[in-house]
């Protein structure tokens, strides 16, 4: 049990890891396109990425429930286009803050969908990962607006995007799953962008209608085909971490990518963390000690 536990948690790490590097490509990304067209892009070639590895290495599961399939592709590009978008209107600290929202409704929806059960100890290291948030993000000083609420309700599909790989990780190949991702994330967009001139739409959800352009410098499509790939790959190793551990155990495990997220926006020029935030990270490390050790 152990030794399975530890595996979900460093696929977990590793896709924290990228997910952080992914999020500051798109705050960089998204000076030049809409939210929907990073998606769209990001997505297209993430196709070809796993078209690639199933032609290689053919899946062996045989499958048998394509609606969770594309359930969990619609709940992943629907919290995938929320994060995106909140990271070109508000900081990247407080949009990822705010899409680590999910690991709470992880825990929620496992519990009343899947029937597990929650310990004590995961009850306490949930606790400690989300105190570690707090002191992060100091959010007495952060306004709370309609993008903020954006980013927690992005929280949500993503958790809800989670719980179905728990749901079809014995019957899917994880690569089919985010084939599955990468396939909705493409689809959807296209239909966006072909209905967007024709109609009117609230400026409140004006974000899903962006005019499609295509991007005509190579340096753009030389940072999309990196940030497709190293996504598909995040996507990869978190479909694994939850396909290996219980929910709530990777879902503290993935808050790490907050710290990471820090580091890179220190790199790109942030003001360097001070006591609060380090006591943050200590307090985050601490809840994925604690749900990582032997029960």
């Amino acid at each position: 049990m152990l030794k399975k536990v530890d595996s979900g948690i460093l696929f977990m790490l590793g896709s924290a890891l990228i997910s952080a590097l992914n999020g500051a490509i798109a705050k960089i990304l998204s000076e030049d396109m809409s939210a929907m067209e990073i998606v769209f892009f990001r997505n297209m070639i993430g196709i070809v990425l796993i078209l690639m590895t199933l032609k290689h290495t053919p899946p062996k599961l045989t499958g048998g429930k394509f609606h969770l399939l594309f359930t969990r592709g619609f709940f992943g590009f629907s919290a995938m286009i929320l994060f995106f978008y909140t990271i070109t209107t508000i900081p990247l600290g407080e949009a990822i803050t705010l899409n680590k929202t999910s690991p709470l409704f992880v825990s929620i929806l496992a519990y009343y969908l899947l029937h597990e059960h929650l310990s004590k100890r995961t009850l306490f290291a949930l606790f400690i990962g989300f105190l570690g948030i707090i002191l992060i993000t100091k959010p007495f000083d952060m306004q709370i607006s309609y993008e903020h609420l954006l980013g927690i309700l992005g929280g949500f599909f993503a958790a809800a995007a989670y719980t179905t790989i728990k749901k079809i990780k014995d019957i899917y190949d994880s690569r089919v799953i985010v084939l599955s991702f990468v396939v909705v994330g493409t689809l959807l967009p296209a239909v966006l962008f072909s209905i967007a001139p024709f109609v009117e739409v609230p400026k409140a959800i004006s974000f899903l209608f962006p005019e499609f352009i295509v991007p005509q410098s190579l340096t753009l499509w030389l940072i999309i085909a990196f940030m497709a790939v190293i996504s598909t790959l995040s996507q990869w190793l978190l479909t694994k971490a939850y396909s290996a551990s219980n929910l709530s155990i990777v879902g503290v495990i993935s808050y790490t990518n907050i710290p990471f997220a820090i580091g890179f926006g220190w790199m790109l020029g942030d003001a360097f963390p001070d006591s609060l935030t380090f006591s943050g990270i200590g307090l985050i490390v601490l809840g994925g000690i604690l749900v990582g050790l032997k029960k």
